[in-house]
């Protein structure tokens, strides 16, 4: 199968799914996609078809890997606290992250976006990642699978932005996470990269071949904490030094 006819047919499962007609117990082989540049291509022909906005991006920066980006849609993006369907996103899974908002654009160029550059054009707030899947089960779906699903996101909840957060150490900024007023997890750093600021950057540079970012748009760039699963009527809360407090409630 050609491969824009494979990214199509791809996309079409997973509208379906978000449109809940089913969801998927995997992606086909004939249309799996191969490479990260069609998981990527899979996921904005989704965007495309449903019509939406993007808001927002989760992203990662593996060392010595690949980097990835997933949209996290406009109507998915809440202001904390927040409350949310837990029959719109069943995983009701959370990632406690550092959130950067955009505050002007990084319009599509040759050259690359500096480190400099991008610190200058953001603010940082705490933020919850909430997780979802349109598979079965995602823990036996490929990377490229879950990529192409714009890695599991169900939704997005930020606090406040703030402006003079380069004073802060995200390598061992203190973090907690609670739900229903109990501390699950309560510790100093923890992202993967110990850098999410960089993340920013590798995202802004993973766009300038296209559109570019938007003035007003969000990146989540990494769980500090792990993925929890919740259920109906539980409160999550998580809490960065420096950064404030977001904070969901999954309503029955």
């Amino acid at each position: 199968m050609e491969q824009q006819a494979r990214i199509e047919q791809a996309a079409a499962l997973l509208v379906g799914a978000r449109q809940r007609k089913g969801l998927l117990k995997e992606i086909p082989e004939a249309c799996r996609p191969m490479n990260g540049a069609e998981a990527h291509a899979i996921q904005d022909a989704v965007t495309g078809l449903l019509g939406e906005t993007v808001g927002a991006f989760k992203a990662a920066a593996p060392v010595n890997e690949e980097p990835w980006r997933g949209v996290i849609y406009t109507r998915t993006i809440r202001a904390s606290p927040a409350a949310v369907v837990a029959a719109e996103v069943p995983n009701c899974g959370v990632e406690a992250e550092v959130a950067f908002r955009f505050n002007r654009d990084f319009p599509g160029r040759s050259a690359a976006y500096t480190r400099e550059e991008v610190a200058a054009g953001v603010d940082a707030c705490a933020a919850i990642e909430v997780i979802d899947s349109r598979f079965q089960d995602q823990s036996k779906r490929s990377t490229l699978e879950k990529l192409a699903d714009c890695v599991s996101n169900g939704g997005f909840v930020h606090a406040e932005p703030v402006a003079g957060w380069q004073r802060l150490d995200f390598a061992t900024i203190h973090v907690v996470l609670t739900v229903n007023g109990q501390v699950l997890v309560e510790q100093d750093g923890g992202h993967p990269t110990s850098d999410p600021l960089g993340t920013a950057v590798v995202l802004v540079n993973m766009l300038r071949g296209g559109d570019g970012v938007r003035s007003g748009q969000f990146v989540t760039c990494g769980s500090y904490t792990g993925m929890r699963f919740l259920k109906p009527g539980d409160t999550c809360a998580a809490r960065f030094e420096g950064l404030g407090l977001a904070e969901v409630t999954f309503t029955r």
